[in-house]
Formats: C-alpha cells, structure tokens, sequence
C-alpha cells in the first residue's frame, strides 16, 4: 500500500480532526485490543462532470485501483460504483456515490450548478480534490435546510464537501468483538447510538455481507447565518462472509447501503 498509504493517512485525520465521536469509537476499540482495519471508504458527490465518480476516484486509480462494482439507488437518486486494489487484498475498499440531479427539483439542480461552478478550476484538475473538504465557501443555513427538504444527502455534501464520509471497521478483523451482535452492543453500552433504520443490522449471512453504523454524531458548523449543529460523519462496521468457493465476498448490497445513507439523517442523531 507504498501508493495509497499516504492518502488514507490525510483522510483519516480530516475524519477524526472533523468527527471526535468517530476518533472515540475508533480509540475505545483499541482499548479493547482491537487491530482496527478498515474495510472500505466512502465518499459522496453529484453526477456533473466536472466532480462525479469517476473524477474523485481518480487518485485511487492511478494508486493501483480498479472499478469493481457498479449500484443503483432508486429512491435516493444515486449511483455508485466501488474500487479494489489490483494487487493489495488488505488496501480498503472505496466506494464512491453521486446524486443524479437532473432526478430533482430545479431549484435543486441550480444550487449544485452554483456550487460546482465555485470550484477552482485548478482544483477540478487536482488529485488534491478528494481532500478538499467545501471549496465553494461559507454555507448559508437556508440552503442547508432547503436541500435536506429533497435530499439529505445533497444538504450533507453541500456543507461538507469532499472528505470521507465514512471509515468501516472490518469486523472479520476483530477478535472479541468478532460479530456485529456483540461490538453493537458494546458501542451502546459505552454511549454511542447506532443507527436503527432498516433494523441495527443490515444483510445477512446468506447474503454474503452484515452491515451496522453509529449515527453520525452533531458537530457546530459556521453558516453565513452563525453557528448550528448538524450531522458529521460515521463510523461503518462490516462483516463480509464466505461465498461457495471460500472467498470472501468483496461487494456491497444496494438495499443495506440504502439504509446506511441514513446514518446522517437528521432524524436519526
């Protein structure tokens, strides 16, 4: 991982920098003594050109990086496609979804072209970009609230731009917390809230893959209009199972994932 280590490393400071209850979750399973791995990444942003999948996942693919999966989210307008390492089976995998905006309102559609045209031109050509967090400048609260009305989602990226939505914890990695019965557990009964849209688990063995989230703690946030909390990012949890031939499954399940976007609903913090 000579290529990708650097880049997972400034990542994961913006997430813990950006979300104290991620780096708590993260420093209480080390504590435990846990070797915390990380089973993917994931990151948000909307179909334009300028900035859709394919653009962020660009670092990863120059890192050694290839396309393995492709999803589609009917009710939240997404698609997404996830990356693996070529010759890395420990490098974490990326998952990348875009908003498909022109399956909105107008009004919605005009935002995203205002904030995208706000983007430095010698940033959209960047491989810095990934990293880049809100280049468009201080957000307005009224738009905030406007896009959470169409799209969560949308709202979360127009106030955090590009970063790590969230880092997984690969559950096959841990030994007393070995399922996801068991670490939930433990991360409620030391405070942390898990997110229960769709059941605290999502999937199943028979498909291959069990999924759980925290909900994604508040964290104060300067609007043009003054400061307000609202939901940051989460930690993931992820227990992948063997398919027939003894291979762990590699993929994602769109109907889990479809609940896991919710880890940042407004709702559920």
């Amino acid at each position: 991982m000579d290529k990708t280590q650097p880049i997972f490393d400034r990542l994961w400071q913006d997430y813990i920098e950006q979300n104290p209850q991620a780096r708590k979750t993260y420093d209480i399973l080390v504590k435990e003594g846990e070797v915390v791995q990380n089973d993917h990444i994931a990151f948000r942003t909307f179909d334009d050109p300028r900035i859709n999948v394919d653009v962020l996942a660009q670092p990863f693919l120059n890192a050694g990086y290839h396309k393995s999966g492709e999803y589609i989210f009917e009710e939240k307008k997404l698609f997404a496609k996830h990356f693996e390492h070529g010759s890395d089976p420990t490098a974490p995998r990326i998952f990348i979804s875009q908003l498909q905006i022109a399956k909105f309102s107008q009004s919605l559609q005009n935002i995203v072209k205002l904030v995208v045209d706000k983007i430095p031109v010698a940033l959209l050509e960047s491989e810095d970009l990934i990293y880049s967090g809100n280049s468009w400048g201080l957000p307005e609260f009224k738009v905030y609230e406007q896009l959470k009305v169409e799209s969560e989602y949308a709202a979360w990226l127009y106030v955090y731009g590009f970063r790590a939505n969230h880092f997984t914890v690969s559950v096959n990695a841990l030994k007393k917390y070995n399922t996801l019965e068991k670490l939930n557990e433990f991360l409620k009964s030391n405070g942390f809230p898990m997110n229960d849209s769709g059941g605290e688990i999502k999937g199943s063995p028979e498909q291959l893959l069990e999924q759980s989230s925290t909900r994604a703690g508040k964290v104060p946030v300067m609007f043009k209009e003054g400061v307000y909390e609202i939901p940051a990012c989460y930690y993931e949890f992820a227990r992948r199972y063997p398919d027939k031939d003894g291979k762990l499954y590699n993929g994602f399940i769109a109907k889990s994932a479809d609940k896991i976007f919710e880890s940042t609903d407004n709702r559920n913090s």
